[in-house]
């Protein structure tokens, strides 16, 4: 059974969530302690994070990167701050998905149920991709360079996953957008150069620098030379 937390200080429509994930057969529980909540992501150890922005003590971002600290689970925010600049500051602090205020239950449950499969089911029948060196482990979304593991979040995972599937290729990107929300209509393109940018910089810390190439007005292309 999948377990949820939800960060939510609306107590209606936190327990709205939780009763609707209970229909759906989803374990959750609603944060206590707003000035814990890492804390008690540790402890719930759950399979993905509903937050929202605007929080007691402090906001949805900050804790979005304390949680990126230390763990890829997957978050979506949940917000009635739905303009293009809170969108992009969801995803640029390791956000997966947004969410806009007010929202039919059924749309949440359908983007939970689909972050869920792409996060979890794709690991069944692990293998692993090698390019430039660096080899790309499916079974635990981790990147190996010179001996080191490196951890990736989940949208660096798919991201450079796609890219090595299609290495000396231009990846176009559509369908690095598809690969991540599994549409390329309603997430601001904005948002894949920030996710880009991100990977860049997580490589370029473990010695793979300009790995990942851009092609302007195209896409981007990973060389293995």
């Amino acid at each position: 059974m999948y377990k949820i937390f939800i960060v939510e200080d609306d107590k209606g429509i936190a327990d709205g969530i939780a009763a609707c994930l209970k229909v759906w057969d989803m374990e959750s529980r609603e944060v206590q302690d707003y000035r814990n909540v890492t804390e008690e992501i540790r402890d719930y150890d759950p399979h993905l994070v509903i937050m929202d922005i605007t929080l007691p003590y402090m906001g949805g971002y900050y804790w979005c990167q304390e949680i990126r600290k230390t763990s890829s689970v997957p978050i979506i925010f949940i917000s009635s701050a739905t303009d293009n600049m809170n969108i992009i500051m969801a995803m640029n602090m390791g956000a997966d998905d947004f969410i806009p205020k007010p929202f039919d239950q059924s749309v949440l449950i359908a983007k939970v149920q689909a972050l869920l499969r792409r996060t979890y089911d794709f690991n069944k029948g692990s293998f692993a991709l090698e390019a430039a060196g660096a080899v790309l482990n499916t079974n635990d979304n981790t990147l190996t360079y010179n001996g080191t593991k490196i951890e990736l979040a989940r949208n660096e995972y798919k991201i450079l996953l796609t890219l090595m599937q299609n290495k000396n290729k231009v990846v176009s990107r559509e369908k690095l957008m598809e690969a991540l929300w599994e549409t390329d209509s309603f997430v601001d393109e904005n948002t894949l150069t920030v996710n880009v940018g991100r990977l860049r910089k997580t490589l370029e810390a473990a010695g793979l620098k300009d790995l990942i190439k851009t092609k302007f007005g195209v896409g981007y292309i990973l060389e293995d030379s």
